[in-house]
């Protein structure tokens, strides 16, 4: 049986309906009052796991699933040992450097040795000041981190930015750009090598699938009926 895992918030609808125009019906998983962590597809008994998206890499590189789709930002971060297939197209944002708009550093170079800076990507971001030569001191937190430099515990955040609302509704102005992300399809490198349960072609397949907005609209309205 092949089993991919699909990452809970942002990428689920998009994931769905492009395992939909495979044939692959996995809607049950977006409706909104879906309590199922795990799914099979009636007519091929493929299986999905709704899992979060920093799970993903984990149960790809454990060989629960086969495959996973998953943020750029997610699998830079957690450095799982996962075969990188392919760019998916969507899901885009962007792993961004932000500080306060009156704050007088315009960029992360202008930030003095041991600033602190809060994230929830401690990994991305110790990869980007250690290439920049600037030691900082992190700050990890689990949500809201733009609350760091409001309340004075951080200079700087490092974290995702999709519009750039979050950051103006309060205060903040993005400044550098560690680097650009969207939904990666990965697989489990043995899995993948050995074709197990037809990993590859679903792979293939799924590589070659675009999905149009009319597409996510009558899926939407599925799942919502």
């Amino acid at each position: 049986m092949l089993v991919v895992a699909l990452a809970k918030g942002s990428l689920l609808s998009d994931s769905i309906a492009r395992l939909y125009r495979l044939g692959l019906d996995f809607r049950s998983l977006g409706a909104a009052d879906n309590r199922f962590l795990q799914m099979n597809d009636p007519h091929t008994g493929t299986q999905a796991l709704l899992v979060r998206n920093q799970d993903v890499p984990v149960y790809v590189a454990r060989g629960q699933a086969h495959l996973g789709i998953v943020g750029y930002d997610v699998l830079r971060e957690s450095q799982a040992e996962v075969a990188h297939l392919a760019d998916l197209g969507f899901g885009h944002c962007r792993m961004s450097v932000a500080m306060r708009r009156d704050s007088s550093y315009t960029c992360a170079l202008d930030l003095p040795a041991y600033s602190r800076v809060a994230t929830k990507f401690s990994h991305c971001a110790r990869e980007f000041f250690t290439a920049l030569d600037l030691p900082v001191e992190l700050v990890p937190l689990a949500g809201s981190v733009e609350l760091g430099p409001i309340t004075g515990m951080a200079e700087a955040i490092v974290d995702l930015v999709a519009t750039g609302r979050t950051l103006r509704d309060n205060g903040l102005v993005e400044r550098d750009v560690l680097f650009h992300s969207t939904a990666r399809l990965i697989a489990h490198p043995l899995s993948y090598r050995l074709n197990q349960a037809g990993v590859q072609e679903l792979a293939a397949q799924l590589e070659g699938i675009q999905v149009h907005p009319a597409d996510k609209t009558h899926l939407e309205h599925i799942q919502q009926g």
